[in-house]
């Protein structure tokens, strides 16, 4: 039966992906994919819908009876989280009592938030919107919101919106912990069994490894669902978002995952999660 995967169309998802998309990887048959934003992919976890998916670390403690975390495929790094941006520069006292948007309530980009929050923000945020990743800095710079917590390749371009920064979430998170950033996870069904997602590991390793040796084969791919993005913003994303912890999470991604979801459930934020519940 073919493997049904869903994925977002951001740059670094269709470069790490394009060789298993489209058959390039000896021995695999190509995955039927869909597309989708973060948020819709947190949901079709949830509801168990897919056999693979990308989603966000911050939704893992509710899908792990089902799906089992991965040890590649991801986005976990350094220099690399989302920030908080508003149409002023300010401090952050100035979101107390504020509407801020989201890409999810699951994301781990608002993890990250709400842990940061919790001190810098003492009086407390006001109003929680969910939007779409790409709908945020139009919200901001309209008004519509006060602040917008913005993911991927928001990084390279809030300035085009006349935006500010008011924080940086994974800067945060790096000074506080020494950890990097752990962002969004591939997960795949439990009941697909060991042998299976062993090589489903070693299916996207070998992915994210021909994608290294010739980065120019994936490119048309990578443009052609980047949603108009400049080629050079795409390569920016690709090479930040693309690294080390995308071939293999190791010791310090384990720990960055654990550190977070620990953190968090500590909170109240998600649910706490067993010692063996990022095996498979």
């Amino acid at each position: 039966m073919t493997l049904r995967v869903a994925y977002s169309p951001c740059p670094n998802d269709t470069f790490v992906f394009h060789a298993w998309a489209h058959g390039l990887v000896p021995g695999t048959e190509a995955p039927e994919v869909t597309f989708a934003d973060i948020d819709v992919t947190n949901g079709l976890a949830e509801r168990g819908e897919l056999d693979l998916l990308k989603i966000s670390y911050g939704q893992l403690p509710w899908v792990l009876d089902e799906y089992a975390l991965l040890p590649c495929g991801g986005a976990l790094g350094r220099g690399c989280g989302p920030l908080v941006l508003t149409r002023e520069p300010g401090a952050a006292a100035d979101l107390t009592g504020r509407t801020v948007a989201v890409p999810s309530e699951r994301s781990t980009a608002y993890l990250l938030f709400r842990l940061w929050a919790a001190t810098a923000v003492p009086g407390g945020f006001g109003e929680i919107v969910v939007l779409p990743f790409h709908e945020i800095m139009p919200a901001v710079r309209d008004g519509r919101v006060d602040a917008g917590l913005v993911i991927h390749e928001a990084r390279f371009t809030y300035q085009q919106y006349g935006l500010h920064r008011l924080a940086d979430m994974g800067e945060a998170w790096e000074q506080e912990t020494g950890l990097p950033i752990p962002l969004g996870a591939i997960v795949a069904r439990r009941s697909l069994g060991r042998e299976r997602l062993a090589e489903l590991a070693a299916t996207i390793r070998s992915s994210v490894r021909l994608a290294w040796e010739d980065p120019e084969a994936s490119r048309p791919y990578v443009l052609a669902h980047a949603q108009e993005m400049d080629p050079a913003v795409a390569d920016q994303h690709i090479g930040l978002y693309v690294n080390e912890f995308t071939a293999d999470l190791g010791e310090a991604g384990y720990a960055a995952v654990r550190g977070l979801l620990t953190r968090a459930a500590a909170e109240g934020l998600v649910p706490a999660i067993g010692p063996g519940a990022l095996e498979f």
